[in-house]
């Protein structure tokens, strides 16, 4: 795995040199190129001044910062680098705080950190070792690609992960949801239903099935039109909108069939190794 930025975590007088691997396989996507539906050829990005409709070079494009409309300051590349901030290689930790003050709205971009080096590894088993004791998180900022970002350090694994986190500002208040408010009147009798559901449904999550489902389907529907095949498309059926007592009732029916379902066909697959081991 070739990382992406080397540097140095740093808390008081404590310094752990450190590498950032990228954590998200980007060869998960489907990139499409804008076509011409005469002839199929590929479009060009054409810059366009929208007041004289004339095309306009790079070398002819300034930054402008609209403050009133169609009203805007012109910002220089030399004011830009008089934004200095501290080193872009040192991630500046200024707190630890409990694992549940986090919002989970909060997390952005994630990334993989590793030690730098043989020299690094005592210190960054150290780092993480407290992390997981204490039930914290190391909240820091780092100044990447010109801008400061703040970011998360959290044990995982065998290793740490820092995350990109969003300013807490960006963030809307979900007591703006319509309705949300009113929903925390709860029937004693639905409630109990429901926790026997969810404790029927409940499995370990490194033991469910999480494949990128739309990603594997455009890819078959690619194949078959290179291949020149008819793509055919299954509609999914509008569900019957049903009593909520009905509906976890017969849910709960459905998930402990499917669990003794499970159960005979690992009975019956252990049944038949047991045979073969005999016979042989």
């Amino acid at each position: 795995m070739r990382s992406i930025w080397k540097g140095h975590i740093r808390f008081s007088l404590v310094t752990i040199p450190v590498r950032l691997y990228n954590a998200i396989e980007s060869s998960q996507t489907v990139s499409f190129r804008q076509l011409h539906k005469k002839d199929h050829s590929p479009i060009g990005y054409d810059k366009k001044c929208k007041s004289c409709g004339e095309s306009v070079k790079s070398e002819d494009i300034l930054k402008g910062y609209e403050y009133a409309p169609d009203q805007y300051v012109i910002i220089e590349n030399s004011d830009i680098e008089k934004v200095k901030l501290k080193s872009t290689k040192i991630v500046d930790i200024e707190a630890f705080v409990n694992k549940e003050e986090v919002h989970p709205a909060l997390f952005d971009t994630p990334y993989f950190a590793g030690p730098d080096g043989d020299v690094a590894i005592k210190a960054y088993g150290l780092l993480k070792a407290c992390l997981e004791q204490s039930n914290r998180l190391a909240v820091g900022r780092v100044v990447l690609r010109e801008k400061e970002e703040i970011v998360l350090i959290a044990p995982s694994g065998p290793g740490l992960m820092m995350y990109m986190l969003r300013y807490p500002t960006e963030l809307r208040n979900i007591s703006s949801v319509p309705s949300v408010e009113g929903s925390d009147k709860i029937d004693e009798a639905q409630l109990k239903l429901a926790n026997v559901l969810v404790e029927t449904m409940s499995k370990p999550f490194d033991q469910l099935e999480l494949k990128d489902r739309y990603f594997n389907s455009l890819m078959e529907i690619i194949q078959a039109k290179i291949a020149g095949k008819e793509v055919i498309s299954v509609k999914e059926e509008e569900a019957p909108i049903v009593d909520i007592m009905t509906a976890l009732k017969e849910s709960i029916h459905q998930a402990k069939s499917q669990i003794n379902m499970v159960k005979a066909t690992g009975d019956v697959e252990e049944e038949q190794v047991t045979k073969k081991k005999k016979s042989a």
